[in-house]
């Protein structure tokens, strides 16, 4: 088992949180069934909601900010907020969506977390 140091630099980096060479993701969200190179099972990976509700509640916080900080500073007309913070929302919660996914399988693995139980 990898250190959370080694889990979080793998998941980061899209790969397997075992071994760390064999890829996590086979399209941009989608994941391989196992690890072409270990051949993990990646059945107990289920990251759910958890990925887009950090990468919402973040990327959201930097745009409210920075449209907040633009409108009481320079006033620009409605045209321009859209121009401007469209495009960035779209940046900032999708550019860092698959890593987010990736780091939370892999800290799944690392803590061998699994589907609450009753005693």
């Amino acid at each position: 088992m990898p250190g959370q140091s080694a889990a979080i630099s793998r998941g980061l980096g899209g790969r397997c949180p075992r071994c760390g060479e064999g890829r996590l993701f086979e399209g941009f969200l989608r994941l391989r069934p196992r690890c072409e190179n270990c051949a993990l099972d990646f059945n107990f990976a289920d990251a759910g909601d958890g990925p887009a509700v950090f990468v919402i509640l973040i990327g959201g916080a930097i745009v409210v900010a920075a449209a907040l900080i633009t409108e009481v500073v320079y006033q620009p007309p409605y045209w321009v907020h859209a121009a401007l913070w469209l495009p960035l929302a779209l940046l900032v919660t999708l550019a860092p969506l698959r890593a987010v996914k990736g780091l939370l399988i892999a800290l799944q693995y690392h803590h061998q977390a699994q589907e609450g139980r009753l005693a």
